[in-house]
């Protein structure tokens, strides 16, 4: 039976279709009022925010410690080896349309901090680990996205890094430290069971914001994005070749240091799953009115669903086939 997470994530790509679809109908059929609908992209943006700040389980992070060796194996493949990974596949495949290429190194530059945890339980992996990772992916893509836009896109598009940290202090950090303290407050308030259903309801709300923003970006520039259509057969060529890359990379780094099965399960989906929501948020804060470099990321969005539902079934047939029964144990104290 699918978790809550991974529900979301399928619910989600059907959203982010209709908000395709129906933005790109607007702005092609009625193209004045699809320049009123995306006026509203900044009020859109805000609430985004707000709500993905909200719903983070930052009580999570004491259970790091009970780990260190694979948070700092998470740490090191999110971090360091992906980013590259991400930018020469980005290279290789789009180096003759720069846009494409920096949406698509955003998008593979920083991990998930939302639905991989539904799958890493679907996958019978370290549940409690994975919920520790979450607030610290997230505070650390935020804090590197300035050093990482300069270091692979600086060529593509004009990068200001104090411009783009002061965007991101005013959009995010900031909110960061509001949406903290009003989980703990609410949390306080609320009490236990309440505090419970109103970050569910937070987390079934974000997927609809995240399709209304889709077709905002749709339908204020579908005429941009369609005269590119051709180059989303490359896009989706090197989403692909990403997923298989990162695929083999957490294979390799758990059987170099010798990771039981759930400790394996939770890294291989920490490494293959995006923060594309949070990360196309940001992009549309620091780099404004580039249609193409969120299309690069909605189309990667689009794609991971079905590989981390591929992804699962894989650690779960090798799983069966070759891990003893004191391994099939998900959430170590």
């Amino acid at each position: 039976m699918l978790s809550r997470h991974a529900l979301g994530a399928s619910f989600a790509s059907l959203i982010l279709l209709a908000g395709i679809a129906i933005g790109s109908l607007l702005g092609y059929l009625a193209p004045t009022t699809a320049q009123r609908v995306s006026d509203w992209v900044d009020p859109t943006l805000l609430a985004l925010v707000a709500l993905l700040f909200f719903g983070v389980r930052f009580g999570a992070l004491l259970q790091a410690l009970s780990d260190l060796r694979v948070l700092g194996l998470a740490l090191l493949a999110n971090f360091v080896l992906i980013p590259l990974i991400g930018y020469t596949v980005a290279s290789l495949f789009l180096n003759a349309h720069p846009l494409f290429m920096v949406g698509l190194v955003i998008y593979f530059m920083s991990p998930c901090t939302d639905w991989f945890l539904g799958f890493t339980r679907l996958a019978n992996g370290n549940v409690a680990l994975g919920a520790a990772l979450i607030p610290i992916n997230m505070l650390v893509q935020l804090l590197l996205y300035p050093l990482y836009l300069q270091l692979f896109a600086g060529k593509a598009v004009e990068v200001e890094a104090e411009v783009i940290g002061g965007t991101l202090l005013q959009w995010f950090l900031q909110p960061l430290l509001v949406a903290v303290v009003a989980h703990l407050l609410s949390r306080l308030l609320l009490g236990g069971k309440r505090f419970a259903a109103l970050l569910a309801r937070i987390d079934q709300l974000v997927p609809w914001l995240i399709g209304l923003l889709v077709l905002e970006i749709f339908a204020g520039n579908i005429a941009v994005i369609f005269e590119h259509r051709g180059v989303f057969i490359w896009v989706l060529l090197a989403v692909f070749s990403f997923f298989v890359l990162t695929f083999l990379l957490g294979e390799g780094l758990s059987r170099l240091v010798g990771l039981d099965y759930p400790e394996h399960a939770l890294l291989s989906m920490t490494t293959a799953a995006r923060n594309a929501p949070l990360m196309l948020a940001v992009t549309m804060a620091a780099l404004p009115d580039q249609p193409l470099v969120y299309a690069a990321l909605v189309i990667g969005m689009l794609v991971e669903f079905p590989h981390l539902t591929a992804l699962r079934w894989v650690l779960l047939s090798a799983q069966r086939r070759h891990v003893p029964a004191r391994c099939l144990r998900t959430d170590r104290p």
